[in-house]
């Protein structure tokens, strides 16, 4: 007979032993369920069903073999893309099934459908293409290169518009016309002892200009006097302006400085001292008349009196005049410019200063010049007080070279006596023009000659 105590005691360690088990198989348990991969249903909601695909594809591959990955192959059968088509198109019908979508995700899941197609399409199309280079990197990569297409396909676009470029025709007639246009860039004017050319250059408008006044009359005992002499009777004037600040200063220098100088003329003797002082009336009549009009540009002249055989050169700015005596070039003027220890003196002593911009001197860091007719808003300083010069004509005196700034930036003085020497017409002042630009100028041209000896010996 089997003792109490006994039984109890096998009882309890029977009872030990099953408790043991049960955790063991829980435990088991517990780490099969870590170690399984998760179920299609567990896959988070958050995963495109693109991502769905390729984990359902690892997990699927790792069953059958683990030591080969499917992301690995070495070849890409039709029958894996075809099996990859097939479940596309499960779990899209998995999606439409699931009635769990919004109106929004509707509307992607059908542009997501359009993509897929384009994907597709291009994939097959890429299988069954005989180009071998093309086949090779798409085999060699395997279902890993498929992979990314279907996540990032490229987006198809259009062939472009084929380019027709002309050819080049060098008879065509809108060469020869173009050519025409530019010639009638020029404007030129010929008249009785002179001739002139100018040019526009990079501004808006063509802010040069130009006044003659000719046959003016003078005393008639003092005419009848230079007629015995052999002196012409005749007495003329030439003034070349460069404006600034639009055409306004200029074209009321144009037409009236000259007239103003032949009034003051007038009213004066013989004397040189009143001559000059009339010519520099002339100008600061000029100037005032034109201040009065309120217009803020202005204009740099110079002029050239013939009186009785003598010449009366005047000037404000760096317009400038050359005389060419038996070939060799004389300047008769001097620019008023900053470069000028006198006019920059001028200037300072006078409450203005000078500044020096992109390597110009300039009053008030504006004009480069130091006397002009108008600009009001300077007047204080930029004077109209021109410089006055007188000279006796003589056999040697063969012709004056009246320009603007825009040529004597570019071209040497005795240069511009040459060119004239070859060609004593309006060509040479074209001439001129041409070497100018050609020299990098910009600025506008205005180029006179005047023919000194019509005004010397009795030929009209």
């Amino acid at each position: 007979m089997i003792d109490l105590q006994e039984f109890l005691w096998c009882f309890s360690l029977i009872s030990l032993l099953l408790y043991f088990l049960q955790d063991l198989k829980n435990f088991g348990c517990m780490a099969l369920t870590l170690n399984s991969p998760p179920s299609i249903s567990s896959l988070p909601s958050y995963l495109s069903w693109v991502d769905q695909l390729f984990l359902v594809s690892d997990n699927q591959s790792s069953e059958d073999s683990n030591s080969r990955p499917v992301y690995e192959h070495e070849e890409c059968p039709p029958t894996k893309l075809a099996r990859i088509i097939s479940q596309e198109e499960s779990m899209k019908q998995l999606e439409d099934n699931s009635g769990m979508l919004t109106t929004t995700d509707t509307v992607n899941k059908k542009e997501k459908n359009q993509e897929n197609e384009y994907r597709e399409t291009d994939i097959k199309a890429r299988l069954n293409d005989n180009h071998p280079e093309e086949n090779e990197g798409f085999c060699s990569s395997g279902i890993k290169k498929v992979a990314d297409e279907v996540k990032v396909a490229p987006k198809l676009r259009k062939r472009p518009s084929r380019l027709v470029l002309p050819e080049f025709s060098p008879g065509l007639e809108v060469c020869d016309k173009d050519r025409k246009l530019e010639n009638k860039e020029y404007f030129e004017v010929e008249g009785r002892d002179f001739f002139l050319a100018g040019k526009q250059g990079r501004r808006v408008s063509m802010e040069d200009g130009h006044g003659v006044l000719v046959d003016i009359e003078g005393d008639p005992k003092q005419i009848d006097d230079l007629r015995s002499f052999g002196y012409m009777a005749y007495q003329a004037f030439f003034v070349v302006i460069d404006g600034h600040g639009g055409r306004a200063a200029t074209d009321y220098v144009a037409e009236n400085l000259g007239k103003n100088i032949v009034k003051a003329i007038e009213h004066v003797g013989g004397e040189d001292d009143e001559l000059e002082q009339a010519i520099r009336g002339g100008y600061l009549l000029t100037d005032q008349e034109f201040l009065n009009q309120g217009v803020s540009s202005g204009a740099c002249a110079a002029s050239v009196l013939l009186k009785e055989g003598e010449l009366h050169v005047a000037n404000v700015g760096d317009c400038k005049v050359v005389m060419s005596r038996n070939g060799e070039a004389d300047a008769l003027t001097s620019d008023h410019r900053l470069t000028r220890e006198d006019e920059r003196l001028r200037i300072e002593n006078s409450g203005g200063f000078v500044h020096c911009r992109n390597g110009v001197w300039r009053v008030h860091g504006s004009l480069a010049v130091s006397r002009a007719i108008g600009d009001q808003h300077l007047k204080q300083w930029v004077i109209s007080e021109p410089e006055i010069k007188k000279l006796q004509l003589t056999s040697d005196c063969q012709f004056l070279i009246v320009a603007s700034d825009g040529l004597w930036d570019k071209v040497d003085e005795q240069e511009a006596v040459d060119v004239v020497l070859r060609d004593n017409s309006v060509n040479s002042c074209k001439k001129l023009i041409d070497m100018s630009t050609s020299r990098g100028n910009m600025d506008d041209v205005t180029v006179m000659v005047i023919n000194l000896q019509s005004f010397y010996r009795g030929k009209r």
